[in-house]
């Protein structure tokens, strides 16, 4: 049997003589209890709230996205499409041209992207799900969706026939403009619907047929300036991402949707992180009572622990004790307060107990990684604060 796991186990479930002791333990397992549980808590809030925000991304963002490393447009030919349908997890893709145009409506203007798709586009990406009004644009045709945002600024609606939205694009071409007028491409354009998915995205793209967008930029009917991808489940992103650098020799860029949104994802990881540390460091707080409570052991135990070592224990076996021990309370009150925590986690999923707003409750989310990361942190900084009590324990202060 091991000697100071077997004298710890009995420290913990045995009450001191001294009721003062009791209660110090008591206010360290709270103590453990609650940073645990307040921490699982919080992790879980940020990666709900994680999950939200990139949701908003998600919808309008493509698994992969191809882009020109050395231009605004490249010409895709038959056979490169040909290759790109035989790329094993390659689900679908569609192709785009995006480029950044002048709105105007009645008196009102707003320069913004004008997004070129072609039929796929619905299937790559989930836009229809983010209707707002109206319906999806046709192949073909000069009809278009506009985000919620870009409505409101125009105060405009959709199939209004007497009055056109007008869009300007520059003319390709070097030297200096003569006559502003003789710069511009211009086309009217119907509006048939709105979408709607964030206060960002809303005013960011006007979505408009493939052809009509070539014609207006006086592209090539194949001249495109990206290939939007949906990717199978489990799909082996770097595979794909190596042969679709072999199929256009090494002259375009790939991202996939965390690194379409960076910065985003540089943000959330950023408040994740410092949300974990204050946590931690209100539980490094708590664990001084740990410590606190260890040392009141030692000194109420002091008697035993002289006539163990008197018996020809090791003082290094005699700090073992009060390490497990204080070990042992933070395994046992990190458990505890983890299975609150995913108790609380699981009512806020199943019953909406805390609410945004009338119609939206706080978003959380359950993960494993979230439970290892709590457990590790709670059993490394209790390991540490019972190291740190158990060197109390020496020969001089058994003599």
């Amino acid at each position: 049997m091991n000697f100071p796991l077997y004298i710890a186990k009995r420290y913990i479930f045995s009450s001191s003589k001294n009721n003062a002791i009791n209660i110090i333990n008591r206010i360290a397992s709270m103590g453990i209890i609650v940073g645990t549980m307040a921490l699982f808590v919080v992790l879980s809030v940020f990666s709900g709230l994680k999950v939200f925000s990139l949701s908003f991304t998600n919808e309008i963002d493509p698994d992969l996205k191809l882009t020109s490393t050395y231009g605004k447009s490249f010409v895709i030919t038959p056979e490169q499409q040909a290759q790109i349908k035989k790329i094993d997890g390659v689900a679908s893709y569609t192709k785009i041209i995006e480029e950044r145009v002048l709105f105007l409506f009645k008196d009102k203007q707003q320069v913004t992207y004008l997004k070129g798709v072609d039929s796929l586009y619905p299937v790559v990406n989930d836009i229809k799900k983010k209707l707002f009004n109206g319906q999806w644009l046709k192949p073909d045709s000069f009809q278009v969706v506009i985000g919620y945002g870009l409505a409101q600024n125009f105060s405009m609606g959709i199939l209004d026939f007497e009055n056109p939205l007008q869009v300007f694009a520059p003319k390709s071409g070097k030297g200096a403009i003569e006559n502003p007028e003789e710069a511009f491409n211009k086309t009217d354009v119907l509006p048939v619907g709105i979408y709607s998915i964030s206060e960002d995205l809303d005013s960011k793209y006007v979505f408009a047929d493939l052809g009509l967008v070539q014609e207006l930029l006086m592209y090539k009917p194949n001249q495109i300036s990206g290939i939007e991808f949906k990717l199978k489940e489990n799909a082996d992103e770097g595979a794909i991402k190596a042969q679709l650098n072999s199929i256009f020799k090494n002259k375009i860029t790939l991202k996939n949707r965390a690194q379409l949104n960076e910065s985003l994802y540089k943000m959330l990881n950023t408040e994740n992180i410092a949300v974990y540390l204050i946590f931690t460091l209100v539980i490094i707080v708590a664990l001084f009572n740990l410590i606190g409570a260890l040392i009141m052991m030692i000194l109420e135990k002091k008697g035993n622990l002289k006539t163990l070592f008197n018996l020809g224990t090791d003082i290094t076996d005699l700090r073992k004790i009060f390490l497990l021990q204080g070990t042992l309370l933070s395994v046992f009150g990190g458990l505890i307060g983890l299975a609150l925590g995913i108790i609380l986690v699981i009512l806020q999923q199943k019953f909406e107990l805390i609410m945004i707003t009338p119609t939206l409750a706080y978003p959380v989310v359950f993960t494993i990684e979230n439970v290892l990361i709590v457990m590790t942190t709670i059993i490394s900084l209790g390991f540490v604060a019972s190291l740190i009590a158990s060197s109390r324990v020496s020969k001089k202060l058994l003599d």
